[in-house]
């Protein structure tokens, strides 16, 4: 699932692409790199971040799904990232075919609409999700959330649905890591698991870390590839079914490589490989 951030302030991209012509020559390079899904967002949530208005959130996300869906042979799915019913119903009449929830509240809506629904776990609110997330036990609290909501969402008549951790959202990084080490507890309960770790901020305290800096320093989002590589792949070989990602290549070459090791298939040998 490539992301593409239609906002002003997201934490790696803000800015980039909200003219609608970069959007859409955006969309197209995650899918000729790869992508499946297209996510497209039109509010930021990262850690801190203040909500804009539903009107605000309408016109920077309709128009580049609009644009996305006429696109001729364009061969991904469209969802939206938002956590409002009127953005969710508006961007699903433009094209998109899948709700991405960060709010897991909006299942009755997919469900009315007849489209894919994620839920996402997301302790407190963005503007406020870090300043103190607190667990007793972060694993069992937050798959048994998603698990609840999940069957919530079957039983109103979701055909797909997707759980999400919500990695970065109101979780420190040791919440992270418990939840990403664990995923195939999430993946052995039965509903397909999405996971995006994308340049998050713990990804900075891991890279820093790994260079040797001082325990005070958090790299930035443009030196943490590898690192969301190496947890997206955990999670791929643990079962997870979607990542979500800035990068879309370099997921994809993970994913090839975890799919070649489960089919135990040789591959031709090389020589100096």
């Amino acid at each position: 699932m490539g992301i593409l951030n239609v906002t002003p302030d997201s934490f790696s991209d803000g800015g980039r692409y909200v003219d609608l012509d970069a959007a859409v020559t955006q969309a197209r390079r995650l899918v000729d790199e790869g992508a499946s899904f297209v996510d497209v967002g039109g509010e930021s949530t990262r850690p801190g971040a203040a909500p804009v208005s539903i009107d605000e959130e309408l016109a920077r996300v309709v128009p580049v799904i609009e644009a996305i869906t006429a696109l001729d042979g364009f061969g991904a799915r469209i969802s939206v990232d938002t956590r409002r019913a009127e953005v969710a119903r508006a961007a699903v009449a433009a094209g998109a075919t899948v709700i991405n929830d960060v709010s897991a509240s909006l299942w009755q809506v997919a469900a009315d609409l007849g489209v894919g629904w994620v839920a996402m776990h997301m302790q407190g609110e963005p503007c406020s999700m870090q300043d103190d997330p607190t667990y007793v036990d972060a694993r069992t609290e937050v798959y048994d959330f998603l698990t609840e909501r999940a069957a919530t969402a079957h039983s109103a008549g979701v055909a797909e649905v997707w759980v999400d951790p919500g990695f970065g959202f109101g979780k420190s990084l040791d919440h992270n890591l418990e939840l990403v080490a664990g995923i195939g507890d999430l993946v052995d309960r039965g509903t397909p698991v999405l996971l995006g770790v994308s340049r998050k901020k713990s990804l900075g305290v891991l890279t820093a870390r790994a260079d040797g800096l001082r325990a005070d320093v958090v790299s930035p989002p443009s030196d943490r590839l590898e690192m969301g590589v190496a947890l997206a792949t955990w999670a791929m070989m643990a079962g997870a079914q979607i990542i979500r990602a800035h990068d879309v290549r370099p997921h994809v070459e993970a994913a090839l490589a975890v799919a070649a090791a489960r089919s135990n298939t040789p591959t031709p040998a090389v020589a100096g490989n």
